[in-house]
This record gives C-alpha cells, structure tokens and sequence, in this order.
C-alpha cells in the first residue's frame, strides 16, 4: 500500500493493513465479497464499520469514487477512526454528506453515551465538495480547525458536544446555511458569527449564554434563530436588523426586556418569550398575535423598587419550560422553577445548591420490580427518575406529580413513594386540584431518585417511647394499640393501616348469609421484631355481631406473617377480651390481623382466599382491528364497568368480537398476548418477547398497546382467520403455538385467560409476487427513491416524539383547523390517538406523490421541532451500500420490516427502561399514559 505516496504516516498504513486482514477474515466467514450499490455508504450501525471501509479502500473498489453520502460511528476507537478519516480526500472525492454522529450506544439504565470524537485529521479540509457535516452526540471540547476550512459547507451539526466557544474563524464559512450547536457549554459567540450572510437557521438552544454580540445583526439572510433555555438577561438592538427572520425563539431565558423593534420585522411570525422576567414588553408586541408570552410577570412590581442608585438587583428565579426533546436542564445557587414536558414540576429554591448542577430526568413505564407496591396499594401514575442520584441539596426541593384520581378514596390516602437509602418510603404528601381530572401531588425532596404516587390505605404512625403511649386510626375511631411502660428500652416507630372489608363478599365466598369480619388491621414497627411487653390491640367486632349475643365458638382471629400467604388461626392462643363492639388481645410481634365469625371451623385456607378476592380486580380483554387498516390490533385490559363505555368510543375506528369473559388480575400482575393461527407481530417491539405482546396491569392507568401484525399465510386467495391469546405471568421459555392444551384449564392456576378472534381480509389487487401478503399499511411507503421513504415505523416514532406540539406540525402539513378541531374531540381522552390519527390521515393523503420526506421535515422544522426535523432528514440516506452478501429488500418487503427508526436518531423518546429492555417502549407523556 502506498502509504507515503498519498501523505499517511506509516502507523496509519499498518492499522489500515491490519483493517483489511480482519475484514477480509469476516467476509470469508461470510463467503462472499461485500456489494457495493449506489452513492450511499451507512456504516454507523453495523460493525467494525471503520475496517470495513478501509478494507473497501485498501481494495480501491472503483464505486467508492462514486459515494456522496457516508455515516459512520463515533463510537469506534479513536485511532482507527482518525486513520479512516483521513483517507476519505483521496478514496471518496466526491463526498457531499459526512455524518459522525455518536450516541448509538447506551449506558446499564438505557441513556444515550457520547462517541469517542474529540477532533478531526487536518486533511480532511481536502473534501472540496463537502456540504454537510453532522458531529452531533460526540466529545468535541473545540471545533476542529479543518471545519472552517471546509468553504463549501452549507450545514453544520455541533449539538451534544462539550463544545464551550466557538472559533472566530467559523467566519470564513460563507457557503453556511444551517448550524446547530445546541446542548453544548456556549457561555460566549464570536463577533465573526455575523457574516455569515448566507447562514437562514442558527439554533444555540440549550446552552449557557448570558449575551448575543452585537454582530449578530449582520446576519441578513437569517429565517429562524433558537435561543431558547439559556442565561440570557438581554438582546442587542441590531437584532430588529433581521429583516428575513421569521421564526425567534426566546423562551426559558432571563429576559427583562426586548427590543420594540422586533415588532417591525417583516416576516416575524413566532416570537417565543415564554418564561422569562418580562414585567412589561412594548405594546405592539403585547397585543401581537404571533408572541407568546405566557410565564412572564407581566405587570408586576419591580424587584425592590426602593433600593438606592446602584444597588445591584437580585434577579427574579428563572423558570423553565422544557420540550418533549429535552431530558436535562441546569440549575444554579439563583435556583429555577421547572415544567417538564410531561407536565411534573420541579422548584429549585434559592441556595438548593451552591455550585451548578445538571439535572437529568427519565420517564418508565411501570414494572413490578421497580414498583413496589403493597397488598392493597394501587398505582395512579408513571415513574419519573431525577439525577444525579443521592446528591443532596441543602435546601428541600418541590415536586409536583400528575396523577389518576382514585376510584376509592373513603380511608385511603395518596402519597408520592421514593427509594431512599436502599428502601423505599412515603413522602409526606399534599393534594392540589388544578381541574376535576387534573390533580398533583406535592411533596419535598432532599435528594433525587425514582418517585411514583400510589393510593394506599390511610396510615397512622407514632413515636413509641419507654414510658409507653397510644396509636388510633383516624379512618376507624375503634381501632387502637395501647404500648404499656417498658415495652422497648429505645424509641421506636409504630405504624397502622386498616383495610375496610365489604360486607356482602365473605357471606357470599362462604355462602354463609351470617358470616362476618372485621376490618383488615396491619401493624408494623422499626427496631427488634419484638415488644419487651405484650401490647394490646383492639379490634371492632364483625358487622351484626355483639358480645353480649355471640358464641365465642364461632369467633375466630387470624393473623398473618409475611411473606408467608398462608392465614393461621390464633384464637387459642391469645385470650381475647370482648366488649359489647369491641375484642382486645396481647400481641409481641405486629403484622396483619382479621376477625371472623363464621360456623366453618378450618377458616385458615379461607381467609386467605378471601384475602386474595379483596385484591383482585375484574376486567375483560379486548382486541380490535382498525376499520381502515385491518393489520393495526388494539390491545386493551378494561375494568369491568368501563367496557361499554370505552367500546362505544372505539368503534367508529375499530371493528373486532365482543370483549373476553370476565377475568380476575392483581395489581401489577404481568400477562402477555400472542398471536396465533398464522398471525405474527409485524415489528420487532422491545416489548415483545419471542412475538409475545408483554403487559403490566394496572388498575388505574392504560393497559392498552396498538401492533402491527403480519402473515407468512397468501392473503391473495384467501382471507387469514387468526387470534390472538391472552396468558398469565411471564413470557415462557416454550410457548404452546396455540391455545387449545391451555384452554382445556380452566383453573385458578391456569395461564390462558381468553381467546380472541382476528381475520386479516384477502388482499384485492395484488399485481406479482412482489407484492408480499399481509404487509401493513403498504400505501404509507411515503416518498420516492430521490428524497428517501417513511415507513409505517418512521411515522410511528415521529408520532411517539412530538407530545404537545402535534397542532403546530399538523396545520404546518396542511390540515385544516376544522379538521384539527375534529381529531381533538374525536381523541379527546387519548393524546396518542390523536398523534397517529393526524400523520396517519396525512399519510394518506401523500400516497403515490413524491417528497414526502420533504414535506414532512419542512413542517416539523416550522414548529420549532427541529430535532425531530434533523433526524427525519436522515431518511433520504436510508438506502446503504450494502457491505454483505445479501439480497436487498423490495420496497413492497421494506414497508413491513422494523427499520432502525429515523437512522440518527440520537436518543429513544422519554420512557427507557432501568431493568430490562424486554419492557422498554417508547411514550409521549405522562399525562398521555395516565389511565
């Protein structure tokens, strides 16, 4: 290899040389050479990606000279990928798009890692056609000095780097039209920025800067500008200078004031000042249909207006509102109020932390093994993570939780629940109604972890001291524990919780119309597991019963010691003291007591059936298919009484059979779904298993997923008549293919729970075997082999991306605002509903026409949703040199296979799992999951 001749060190030529000995090693494995096709090379996700295209260039395959487009991994060793870089001048002259993008990889909890990037080989400023180049979710501390040198690039992507200035000599770019360099350390920006006469978007959101040059004026031809979630406390007069600026985004800054000027921009039609310190803002903005203001203290007083000449102002705590594609913000001694995207809020006060701390935060879908709940506790929202763990604040910090009302609410609480410390624990809790539906739970925090709300029975806690003293319920005066003198030596914490016990189930359970109980009575303490002296517990008599009238042979107290789920009968044990209401015992040790009096005389396998039915909820299963795409099956636990309820909503846009008998679930019991009868699940899910649909029940949230699925079955001959099978617990190692040996068990153990009927209709129209049976949704193969195509699955992230925003983006596509208004009351009660059922009725209406993509990217970057907007570009690279021996899929195959979604994507949505990615899917909001 001539190493010297084309300028490479000879260290470079060796590890290009050891590049190919390995590549070649793989392609024999293989047994093939690799295919090279078209002017499009994506290595980012396959492996060794850096040996495979030196291995190309070290066989100098003449195609390479042919490649426009590239990505690669900025994960790959540092070394290799500086050795790779710098042959790209001479083994691919002819490169327009270079993307080295990091953030491919994830930590242990499923957070995007940062690529190995820090600069750039000098020869890269040979790439004479270079226009684009993406560096996004790297380790860049400066700006390589080959970048300014590149005077034909048109965009430029800097965003998640450590990047803290930027370079006066970025001037010398005048080609440069697009640049981002937003969630980087920007504290200042060069003077040079402004001649940039050719730059139409700058976004420098999310970083830490306090003031723009005056230069920034300069920038003529400049159509959007991000300054959004930064420290800025005020702009320079030349910004009213923008005459071509369109779109201004200003929110969750410092700002006391802003030029009137703006106001006569031209072509102004957003100027986003939401949450800044804005008391007063010039009237012609005020009244401006365009501005957004919400946030600010308008109108109100000044700091301290009657502090003397010079007396520096304290300025006000910033506040914040994050976008559904930010998941960190930082907070400094001057503390903050925060909205996250998913509507929980946070209040840093001032003095919380005397140094500046990044705050990073994570929305999960509930799991048993991170929710841990009690027997009778019932869960009312999502989980939301807070980091850096265990850093405590100096000051307690607020945190507003959205959660689901309870249905039952007589003797129960709600509390927010915390890990602290290894365990877990129930912060003290404050209710606040924003509307009938909307409710917060406020509590405050000294350090940060994983946080949910919970409805539990009402607990009532004591001081236990030596001199003894008395706990009661506040739900059931009745019940109480007397702690006499002596009982511990140390202090320590009683707690109480009492269960209310229906009156009809037990009679019913034992068909025994006089059998009665007792409320439930669980005890539990800190310190040693026994008391020094016995205590005395008093329980209320069984409904109907006195202890004038009873027979002391039909009364029976139980007592049950976890973890054991047995119930034993302890009547002979203990001497139990009855009143006319009430039976007293002595106790040593605390844990669940139950009262009964029935004529059953072994009671103990009852009461714990019993027990088991006072937890169990009563649902049906339900599967429906879309009207308008039989391949899309929505997948729903109900509770019993709201079945007829959500049926009627759903079947204006779906039809399937009538929902599943009546089935019996326990708080956050996991059951799964498989498609069976040559029904597959079309998608690889990460909450699938082996094709099998997992699920967590929960009472009070949704337990609904929308599939696709898909048949290896011909559907030009026939329709293809399937089901689908609901199934206890989790998925097994071997699952039965169908339900007919499982349907045969009925019993309480039995897996199967329901069977349910699923037809794909007979495809009308197919033309060749091309055209693959079952494929879903085939007409939504948006686009056109020169811009690139959207998928079924691209659609879908997008839809599970834009949260909130999703008005903006459709009135950007096109859609009416009747037609927006209708979708609203349609979905009224299903923010994802809504989502989908706008791209998807666009969709629609694109199929057949090219530039899809175009279309699409465009509106998304109109509403302020450029992130989505940079990744959905990426689709037009999507079409690879292949590097293995293998056939290339047909467009009518691709539409039904799980393409990695929108190719950079750099971060997964804001629900990731800690555990395991078995459970992992992504959400929108919260608030959109909440029941």
């Amino acid at each position: 290899m001539a190493a010297v001749a084309e300028g490479l060190e000879p260290e470079t030529a060796a590890v290009e040389d050891a590049a190919g000995a390995v590549t070649d090693a793989v392609d024999a494995r293989l047994g093939a050479p690799p295919l090279l096709a078209g002017n499009r090379l994506s290595l980012d996700l396959h492996p060794r990606g850096c040996h495979r295209l030196l291995h190309l260039c070290a066989k100098q395959v003449r195609q390479l000279l042919e490649v426009e487009f590239l990505q690669l991994s900025g994960h790959e060793d540092p070394q290799l990928l500086q050795a790779t870089l710098a042959r790209l001048p001479w083994s691919l002259p002819r490169l327009r798009s270079l993307v080295l993008k990091g953030g491919q990889h994830r930590d242990a909890l499923g957070a995007c890692l940062r690529g190995s990037l820090a600069t750039l080989p000098a020869s890269l400023s040979g790439l004479a056609h270079l226009a684009h180049l993406d560096l996004s979710f790297n380790s860049l501390e400066t700006l390589p000095a080959c970048v300014p040198q590149l005077c034909g690039l048109d965009a430029l992507l800097l965003s998640h780097n450590c990047l803290s200035e930027l370079p006066e000599a970025l001037g010398a770019l005048a080609a440069l039209t697009f640049l981002a360099a937003t969630h980087n350390r920007l504290r200042t920006l060069p003077a040079a920025l402004g001649s940039l006469s050719s730059l139409q978007r700058l976004d420098l959101s999310e970083n830490l800067l306090d003031a723009l040059p005056p230069e920034i004026g300069g920038l003529s031809s400049l159509a959007e500008l991000n300054l959004a979630s930064n420290r800025l406390q005020g702009l320079p007069a030349s910004l009213a200078g923008l005459r071509s600026l369109r779109f201004l985004v200003l929110h969750s800054n410092l700002l006391a004031s802003v030029p009137a000027g703006l106001a006569r921009l031209p072509l102004l039609a957003r100027l986003d000042l939401r949450d800044n310190q804005l008391r007063d803002v010039p009237p012609e903005l005020l009244d401006a249909p365009f501005v957004r203001l919400q946030g600010n203290p308008l109108g109100g007083p000044s700091p301290d207006p009657h502090s003397p000449p010079g007396t520096p102002v304290v300025p006000e705590m910033p506040r914040l509102l994050l976008t559904s594609d930010l998941d960190s913000f930082a907070v400094t001694s001057l503390g903050c109020s925060v909205t996250l995207a998913c509507g929980v809020r946070l209040q840093f006060p001032v003095g919380a932390t005397a140094t500046p701390v990044t705050i990073r935060y994570r929305l999960w879908l509930p799991e048993p093994r991170l929710v841990p709940l009690g027997p009778h506790d019932s869960l009312l929202s999502g989980v939301l993570e807070l980091q850096p763990h265990g850093v405590a604040f100096q000051k307690d910090v607020g945190l507003w939780l959205l959660f689901v009302p309870p249905r039952a609410r007589r003797c129960r609480e709600v509390v927010v629940r915390t890990l602290s410390d290894n365990s877990w624990s129930d912060l003290e809790t404050h209710l606040e109604e924003e509307a009938p539906k909307r409710l917060w739970a406020r509590c405050q925090v000294p350090h940060f972890s994983w946080f949910f709300v919970v409805s539990r029975p009402v607990s009532d806690a004591c001081l236990v001291p030596p001199e003894g003293t008395l706990l009661c319920s506040s739900g059931h005066p009745g019940v109480k524990v007397t702690f006499p003198p002596g009982a511990t030596e140390e202090p320590r914490h009683a707690r109480m919780q009492v269960v209310r016990v229906g009156s009809r189930e037990l009679p019913a359970m034992l068909g025994e119309p006089e059998a009665a109980a007792s409320p439930l009575l669980y005890l539990s303490q800190s310190g040693p597991p026994s008391f020094l002296r016995p205590v005395t517990v008093q329980l209320p008599l069984p409904p109907g019963v006195t202890g004038l009238s009873l027979d002391r042979s039909h009364l029976h107290l139980l007592y049950r010691a976890p973890p054991a789920a047995t119930w034993d009968d302890i009547t002979a044990q203990v001497a139990l003291e009855l009143t006319h209401l009430y039976a007293r015992f002595q106790v040593t040790r605390f844990s669940w007591y139950w009262l009964w009096y029935t004529t059953k005389t072994c009671v103990g396998g009852l009461a714990r059936k019993a027990w088991e039915r006072l937890r169990l909820y009563r649902v049906s299963l339900i599967a429906l298919q879309r009207r308008r795409d039989p391949e899309q099956v929505l997948l729903q636990c109900l509770p019993r009484n709201k079945v007829d309820s959500t049926l009627r909503r759903l079947l204006e846009r779906y039809r399937g059979p009538e929902p599943s008998d009546t089935v019996e679930m326990f708080e956050g019991e996991k059951f799964f779904a498989a498609f069976e009868r040559g029904i597959n699940v079309d998608a690889d899910r990460p909450d699938c298993v082996e094709g099998r649909v997992c699920f967590v029940f929960y009472s009070h949230l949704k337990n609904l997923k929308e599939v696709y699925v898909t048949t290896a079955l011909d559907r030009r001959a026939q329709a293809v008549r399937g089901q689908v099978s609901f199934y206890r617990g989790e998925v097994p190692e071997e699952v039965p293919e169908e339900a007919e040996a499982a349907r045969q068990k009925r019993g309480a153990d039995a897996p199967w729970m329901a069977t349910l009927p699923l037809k794909l209709p007979r495809l009308r129209g197919s033309k060749g075997p091309g055209q693959g049976a079952g494929l879903s949704l085939a007409p939504l193969n948006l686009g056109d082999a020169e811009t690139g195509f959207l998928t079924q699955s691209n659609l879908l992230n997008v839809a599970g991306r834009l949260g909130p925003d999703w008005p903006a983006v459709a009135l950007h596509l096109g859609l009416p605002y009747r037609e927006l208004q209708r979708i609203r009351h349609e979905f009224r009660d299903d923010l994802d509903g809504q989502i989908r059922h706008m791209l998807f009725s666009w969709a629609e209406r694109q199929a057949g026409q090219p530039g899809a993509v175009g279309l699409l990217v465009e509106a998304l970057e109109q509403s302020d949703r450029r992130d989505v907007a940079e990744e959905d570009r990426s689709v037009g690279f999507q079409a690879p040199l292949e590097v293995e021996d293998r056939p290339s899929p047909s467009p009518s195959t691709t539409s039904a296979v799980w393409h990695p979604p929108l190719r950079l994507l750099p971060e997964c949505s804001r629900v990731k799992w800690p555990i395991s990615r078995s459970v992992c899917q992504p959400s929108s909001s919260m608030a959109a999951s909440l029941g």
